[in-house]
């Protein structure tokens, strides 16, 4: 059975699971927009799994500097939601889009900063020829799926925003600081799945 068959199958049998979402309450008194947004978490198939993440220039106007999922906000002229999440894949790290195997959507978050986030699951192919665009994405990293999906390494953290006290996911890999929404949505990811060894 290969990786995206293993994939569908967990992820179908997982559906009843209940997804957390610790950010998302802040929304409840919030005067924000939502705004529709999709991203593309690209599993590497390796014996080894690996998830394709990169790293924000920190001169971006939201969540500068943070790890995430390529990504972005849903235009009028994409067709759906996975539509969306492939084409900011291509536009940030050039993946085509016929390289991507979709799985399917995953859990919706809602971010602090108003977007309403699908993460859309798709498997890859090892050794693709990406190019991180520099305008958008200033690195490029992939980190082990079974790490991302220990539920050991996701740390629930605590602070005070906006005179309330908040709680977040956060996963460190090699000095990386996973966190925010893009922690939250792999720890949602892997309460929906239970990948066979």
């Amino acid at each position: 059975m290969t990786l995206a068959d293993r994939l569908r199958d967990a992820f179908e049998k997982g559906r009843a699971r209940t997804p957390i979402l610790l950010e998302s309450d802040v929304l409840e008194d919030s005067d924000l927009p939502i705004v529709p947004a999709a991203v593309l978490v690209a599993i590497v198939d390796r014996a080894e799994p690996g998830v394709i993440l990169t790293e924000r220039p920190k001169t971006m106007r939201k969540h500068p500097g943070q790890i995430s999922f390529p990504g972005g906000r849903v235009e009028a002229s994409d067709e759906s939601l996975i539509a969306a999440a492939l084409r900011e894949a291509e536009e940030e790290i050039g993946l085509a889009p016929a390289d991507v195997d979709v799985i399917g959507t995953a859990d919706l978050y809602r971010t602090i900063t108003g977007f309403e986030v699908t993460p859309v699951i798709g498997v890859v192919p090892p050794g693709l020829a990406l190019t991180p665009h520099p305008g958008e994405v200033a690195g490029m990293f992939e980190a082990p799926l079974h790490f991302l999906l220990d539920p050991e390494r996701q740390i629930v953290r605590t602070v005070e925003f906006q005179g309330r006290e908040r709680s977040y996911y956060e996963i460190i890999w090699e000095g990386r600081r996973i966190w925010g929404a893009t922690a939250a949505m792999i720890v949602n990811l892997g309460r929906r799945l239970e990948l066979a060894a």
